[in-house]
């Protein structure tokens, strides 16, 4: 979704009562860590909307030999999970505009970022709750990566 169109549905989710979980990250190899945290995230309302780092975002935060899958087709793999209601893409490095316009009711990001949540004032000052989900230990893109280099010949 645009941020236009996510916003509209964000104001009918409201008005239909509607508990509006948001998480973000670059999802850049999906593995069975990130769908456990979806699934997890999800459980906590009634719709799970994902802020997707775009392809230059994921540069300049992880290097430019990142994203190893385009944007395109991130957004695509992660709208087909069942736990997943909308994909929209920030360009931003951090989602925290997108959040103080989405003002999800609930704002989750993995243990791993405990210590800086973007958009937690925002959500906070709105009357929602920050939750760190604990992460399914021995899954990152870095460790498949690491993992795949490793093994070629």
């Amino acid at each position: 979704m645009e941020r236009a169109e996510l916003l509209e549905a964000r104001t009918a989710w409201r008005r239909q009562g509607k508990l509006v979980v948001f998480t973000n990250g670059c999802y850049d190899l999906l593995h069975p860590g990130h769908i456990r945290l979806l699934e997890s995230a999800r459980s906590l309302g009634d719709l799970l909307v994902l802020g997707l780092n775009s392809d230059a975002s994921v540069r300049r935060l992880k290097g430019a030999s990142r994203p190893l899958l385009g944007e395109s087709e991130r957004a695509a793999l992660l709208a087909s999970l069942q736990s997943v209601d909308a994909v929209t893409i920030f360009h931003e490095d951090t989602p925290r505009e997108l959040i103080a316009a989405l003002l999800p009711d609930i704002l989750v990001k993995g243990a791993d970022w405990a210590h800086w949540i973007a958009g937690r004032e925002e959500v906070e000052a709105a009357g929602g709750q920050v939750q760190a989900l604990r992460l399914e230990p021995g899954y990152s893109t870095t460790g498949i990566v690491d993992t795949i280099l490793a093994r070629r010949p």
